[in-house]
C-alpha cells in the first residue's frame, strides 16, 4: 500500500482514531532543484496538496486520496523518482540529502557533520552511522568525501573558481589536502580531470 510512505500520527478522540496533519512522502533519487521542480509539477498535476517540498521529502498538507498517490507515484517513477515506503531506506535518503547540503551550503557546513545530521534527523549520530554502514557498505563520512569531489569535479568543470578557492569553498585545510583526496577517489590530479573534461563525473543519485 503506498499509504505505508506517510509518516503520520494517530491520535484518539472520541473513540475514533484521526489523522494528524503531519504527513510526508518520502522520494528517492532527488538530488537538486531541478529534481524539487520536477516533482512539484507531478504534485500539483496529481491536486496533491503540500506545505514543503524538499531534497527527498514532501510535507503534506492534506492527506491525499489513494487514487491520487497511485497516479503520483506512477508520474514520478516515469522521470526517475520513486517513493520510498521501509522506514530504514528513509532515514539513509534522509542522511544522503542532509550530506549533500551541506557539502554544496557554506552555511550548513559551519557546524560539525555529525551534529549537522543528528539534529536534522533528531536522532542519535551513532545510531545513524551504524544504520548507513550496515545498508549502504561504506561510512557517513566516506559518503561526505565522494560527493565533496564530485562537486570540486563539478566546480573544475564550471572553470570559474581556481583550486585554492575550491579548496577554501569546501572547507579544505590546503591546496594539498584537497588534490591528495581528489586523486586516492579517481586517481586523477585536478589539473588531469579538467583537461579530459566532464565524462569523468558521477551522477549524484548514483552514489
Amino acid at each position: 500500500m503506498i499509504f505505508r510512505t506517510l509518516d503520520s500520527t494517530l491520535v484518539v478522540r472520541s473513540g475514533d482514531l484521526e489523522l494528524k496533519k503531519q504527513m510526508k512522502l518520502y522520494i528517492k533519487h532527488m538530488v537538486c532543484d531541478r529534481c524539487k521542480m520536477a516533482v512539484q509539477k507531478a504534485l500539483e498535476e496529481n491536486n496533491i496538496r503540500y506545505n514543503n517540498l524538499e531534497l527527498g521529502e514532501v510535507d503534506l498538507a492534506v492527506e491525499p486520496t489513494e487514487k491520487a498517490l497511485e497516479k503520483f507515484k506512477a508520474s514520478i517513477e516515469k522521470i526517475g523518482f520513486e517513493l520510498i515506503e521501509d522506514r530504514n531506506a528513509r532515514i539513509i535518503s534522509k542522511i544522503k540529502s542532509t550530506v549533500l547540503s551541506i557539502v554544496r551550503d557554506d552555511a550548513a557546513r559551519k557546524k560539525k557533520l555529525s551534529v549537522e545530521i543528528a539534529e536534522t534527523l533528531n536522532k542519535d549520530y551513532n545510531a545513524l552511522s551504524s544504520l548507513f554502514s550496515s545498508v549502504e557498505g561504506t561510512t557517513i563520512e566516506q559518503y561526505v568525501i565522494q560527493q565533496k569531489i564530485e562537486f570540486v569535479k563539478e566546480l573544475l568543470v564550471y572553470d570559474e573558481l581556481s583550486l585554492s578557492e575550491i579548496a577554501g569553498k569546501l572547507h579544505y585545510s590546503s591546496v594539498q589536502h584537497l588534490s591528495n583526496q581528489f586523486k586516492k577517489i579517481t586517481g586523477l590530479t585536478p589539473s588531469h580531470f579538467k583537461k579530459i573534461g566532464s565524462h569523468k563525473r558521477q551522477p549524484l543519485d548514483s552514489l
